[in-house]
């Protein structure tokens, strides 16, 4: 593993989400997306597959407590949670089950009131997780700064 790249990844990771966070309000808003580009599932997302690949690795770091990469992935996964629930109530179940197949159908469905204020709830523990996810992500990264490149390296 190299230092810089890992760094990136996280870096790359807090941007993402706050833009997917972001797109799921949108939805909320009853605002058309064309090409839904947001994995309902955590494992499909780019963090996801890069944190259940290299991400854990980082569980051997000496100044990385044990519990930092749990957090990290429990708020990943409740992030993805809350919104394949806000997913579902726009779009049905049909077009929660498979990233690829929602890219080429995507229409949004009617919803009543308490699915809308559902979906709004849904929404605010969203957010919750966002927040949480994000700092967690930020003291790994204050972690790793304050590490030599070769003890990143020699988690590969």
């Amino acid at each position: 593993m190299i230092k810089e790249d890992v760094l990136g990844h996280l870096r790359v990771a807090n941007t993402a989400h706050t833009k997917w966070v972001q797109k799921a309000k949108i939805l909320i808003d009853k605002i058309d997306i064309n090409e839904p580009t947001l994995p309902v599932n955590a494992r499909e997302s780019d963090f996801g597959k890069w944190f259940d690949n290299d991400g854990k690795k980082l569980n051997g770091l000496s100044n990385n407590p044990l519990e930092c990469m749990d957090n990290i992935e429990k708020l990943h996964i409740g992030l993805h949670e809350m919104y394949s629930n806000v997913f579902y109530i726009y779009c049905g179940e049909s077009q929660k089950k498979g990233f690829f197949s929602k890219m080429l159908s995507f229409d949004k469905k009617p919803i009543s009131n308490i699915e809308e204020t559902l979906a709004l709830e849904y929404y605010e523990t969203m957010q919750a997780f966002e927040n949480d996810l994000l700092n967690e992500i930020k003291r790994l990264e204050h972690r790793l700064t304050a590490l030599s490149d070769e003890k990143i390296e020699a988690l590969s």
